[in-house]
């Protein structure tokens, strides 16, 4: 697709729609070596083929990229490994922590590329970035958090769980008490959080900037929230147009069709809700929301008397 289209979401302009081959190899095999080992307990880490399909996308060399909500820095590392300047907002001390081991990981590697990671709540983000980050952000790459029900680890075997029982763990973010803390908060005020994020992003971003989210539906009670349209939503009232709905595959693509690599949890899900009679399948997806800034157009005074023409 054109970078430069702004297509709507509905009528004859419906939003193009890619798919990104994303999970040829495991998540494991992605990270190993790249990551330190503390990454693997984050319950929410983004793939990072798919953050590094967007920032090779819609980025160039020396371009600057930010994420939010950094996490363990997926997309920091992703970003400077393939040459782009970054920086992250993080929430939790822990993580932010984590993320800059894994940016001095991949300066070990030899990448000589700035990176910088800023704790503190990414609703504030308008007092938390320093001001030479205003209006020169080429691409963000977020996510926003999911409920423990998608992920985390579990220990089955004897010798770690005594009473024989799966027992899971890694699958919460932070204090379940912390209510500054989306993760730990109700759907509505998470979009509403979003949005405000979102409203900051589109601060920092460089006219025509992007912005990609990695959003997936859920099911509350057996019913489907169609979360990456709500995501939609937040970003037009942050001011940012929609110019694309991608899909970003978790499974891998074989001869005879996708291979799923659902987590131990989406496997139970999936096989208790077909023992109820829905017949459910195993995610092989995420979508990618991708967002734009607008390009303001100029003035005839400001272009020395001419006609205004798109910037």
């Amino acid at each position: 697709m054109d970078p430069g289209a702004t297509p709507g979401l509905d009528g004859a302009g419906a939003v193009p729609l890619s798919v990104w081959v994303t999970a040829q190899t495991s998540p494991a095999a992605q990270r190993k070596g790249r990551y330190v080992t503390d990454s693997t307990a984050h319950p929410a880490k983004m793939l990072p083929a798919v953050a590094a399909h967007a920032i090779c996308h819609y980025t160039c060399p020396g371009d600057l990229v930010f994420d939010p909500m950094a996490g363990s820095g997926t997309t920091l590392v992703e970003a400077i490994d393939a040459g782009r300047r970054a920086v992250g907002v993080e929430y939790e001390p822990h993580w932010a922590d984590v993320a800059r081991a894994n940016l001095e990981l991949a300066r070990e590697r030899g990448q000589d590329v700035d990176g910088e990671v800023v704790r503190g709540d990414a609703r504030q983000l308008p007092h938390l970035l320093p001001e030479k980050y205003r209006g020169q952000v080429a691409l963000v790459v977020t996510s926003p958090p999911y409920g423990p029900s998608l992920h985390g680890q579990v220990v089955t075997a004897a010798t770690d769980s005594p009473d024989g029982k799966v027992h899971k763990y890694h699958h919460r973010y932070g204090n379940a008490l912390d209510r500054g803390n989306l993760a730990n908060v109700g759907h509505h005020r998470l979009l509403a959080g979003f949005t405000r994020i979102l409203a900051g992003c589109a601060a920092v971003l460089r006219p025509g900037g992007h912005v990609a989210i990695t959003v997936r539906p859920w099911r509350e009670y057996s019913e489907l929230i169609d979360l990456p349209s709500q995501i939609i939503a937040c970003g037009r009232a942050a001011g940012l147009v929609p110019v694309e709905r991608c899909v970003a595959l978790l499974a891998r693509v074989a001869d005879a069709g996708l291979v799923a690599r659902g987590s131990f949890f989406q496997r139970d899900f999936i096989r208790k809700q077909r023992e109820k009679g829905l017949p459910l399948h195993l995610i092989a997806h995420e979508d990618v929301v991708v967002l734009r800034k607008v390009v303001e157009p100029v003035t005839a005074s400001a272009a020395g008397g001419g006609s205004g023409e798109q910037a």
